[in-house]
C-alpha cells in the first residue's frame, strides 16, 4: 500500500526561525605587528588595507619605515614625489634605502631624501638608470659627512661609472673605517647577485659592490668562485675571479665553467653538469631545464609532461605554418602569394 506525506504549508514555515551566529571581529595577532618592520613597501601597503588596526600601525608607527625596500611591482611606478612621501614617514630616522630598478627616481629626488635622512647606513640603488654617477657621488658625500657613515653601497646598473668615480666613492666610504675593516671583503657569488636578503641582513661586509675587473679592467661586479679547488688557491687574484663578461659561471651554483662542463638551459642560461643533472623538471621535447632564476617560465605543464617556452612557440609555429601553407593544386595570383610569404617570414622572426 502506498503512503502519502503531506508537505508542510507556508504557514508552518513562517513559525520557523533561523539563528545565525555572527562572529565578532577580533584584533590581529600580535605577531603581525612584529613582522611589519621586515616587509617591503608593497607588502606594507597591502597590510594597511586589511583592517583599521593594521592601517594605523602602518601609517602612525615609525618602525616599519626605518628600512625602506622598493621592488617590483612598485619600482616602475615610483617617482621622486612618491619617494619623498614614503621616506617622510621615517621622520628623518631612515636607516636603509633600497630602490631596485626604480628607473624614474632622479638625482634630485635621491638627494632630497638623503638631505633629510642623515642616518642612512645602507644605500641600495641598482639599475636606477635615471641616477647618474654625479648623483651617486653627491649622495655619498652628504652621507659620509655625518657621525653615522655609510657602510654599504650597491650601485650596479648605474650607467657610465668610471674608474675615477669608483676611486672617489672608495675614498668617502673608507674615510671613517679602520684598516682592518677596509681589508675585510666578503666574497660575492654570481648566483647570489640578486639576493636582497644578503643585503638587508648585513651578511655581506663589502663596502661597495663594484670594482675593477682583473681581466678586462672595467668597472663591474667581480664575482668569486665557490668551487672548492678555486677557494684553496694561494693567489689572492684567482684565475677564475672576474666579471660575468670575462668568466662564464653556472647560474645555479655560481662556479666557474670550463668548455667541457657547460650545459645550456631552456632560458639560454648556462649550468654546470652537476646542476643540469639535478635540475628538474626538464622539457619533454628538448630535454632542457630552466635555471632557478626562471623556474616560472614553463608554458604548459601537466602531470606527464612539461614544455618550455621555446618549444611551445615552435610547436605553434609549425601548426601555424601548416595552416597557412597554400594548397599546391589550387592556383594563386601574385598578390596572394606575396602576402602568404610575408606572413611566414613575419612569424618566423
Amino acid at each position: 500500500m502506498e503512503e502519502y506525506y503531506e508537505a508542510p504549508s507556508s504557514s508552518s514555515f513562517s513559525s520557523l526561525s533561523i539563528t545565525v551566529e555572527q562572529s565578532q571581529p577580533q584584533a590581529p595577532h600580535e605577531a603581525l605587528f612584529l613582522v611589519l618592520a621586515y616587509l617591503p613597501v608593497y607588502e606594507l601597503l597591502l597590510m594597511s588595507q586589511v583592517c583599521t588596526t593594521l592601517r594605523d600601525a602602518v601609517n602612525k608607527d615609525v618602525l616599519p619605515w626605518l628600512n625602506i625596500v622598493v621592488e617590483r611591482p612598485l619600482s616602475s611606478k615610483l617617482s621622486d614625489e612618491i619617494l619623498m612621501k614614503i621616506t617622510s614617514k621615517a621622520n628623518g630616522r631612515l636607516k636603509t634605502l633600497a630602490l631596485i630598478n626604480c628607473v624614474h627616481v632622479t638625482n634630485q629626488g635621491l638627494q632630497r631624501v638623503i638631505e633629510q635622512n642623515h642616518l642612512i647606513s645602507k644605500l641600495y640603488i641598482p639599475a636606477c638608470t635615471s641616477i647618474t654617477p654625479e648623483g651617486v657621488l653627491r649622495a655619498v658625500e652628504t652621507l659620509c659627512q655625518g657621525s653615522h657613515p655609510l657602510s654599504t653601497l650597491r650601485i650596479n646598473g648605474i650607467y657610465n661609472i668610471q674608474k675615477e668615480h669608483l676611486d672617489v666613492l672608495a675614498f668617502y666610504l673608507r674615510k671613517n673605517r679602520s684598516p682592518e675593516e677596509q681589508q675585510r671583503q666578503q666574497p660575492i657569488y654570481y648566483h647570489e647577485r640578486d639576493n636582497l636578503s644578503v643585503f638587508k641582513h648585513g651578511e655581506s661586509q663589502r663596502i661597495i659592490d663594484l670594482e675593477i675587473c682583473p681581466k678586462c679592467f672595467e668597472v663591474r661586479m667581480v664575482y668569486d668562485c665557490p668551487k672548492g679547488e678555486c677557494k684553496r688557491r694561494e693567489l689572492p687574484q684567482a684565475q677564475c675571479r672576474g666579471c660575468s663578461f670575462c668568466i662564464l659561471r653556472c647560474e645555479n651554483c655560481g662556479r666557474c665553467l670550463g668548455s667541457q662542463e657547460t650545459e645550456e638551459c631552456a632560458c639560454a642560461d648556462m649550468l654546470c653538469i652537476d646542476c643540469w643533472l639535478q635540475e628538474f623538471p626538464k622539457c619533454s621535447f628538448c630535454n632542457k631545464p630552466y635555471c632557478k632564476q626562471h623556474t616560472n617560465w614553463w608554458s604548459t605543464c601537466s602531470e606527464s609532461e612539461f614544455l618550455c617556452k621555446v618549444c611551445e612557440e615552435n610547436s605553434h609555429g609549425y601548426t601555424y605554418t601548416d595552416e597557412i601553407m597554400p594548397n599546391p593544386n589550387i592556383p594563386m595570383d601574385a598578390a596572394e602569394s606575396d602576402l602568404e610569404q610575408f606572413k611566414l617570414k613575419e612569424y618566423q622572426l
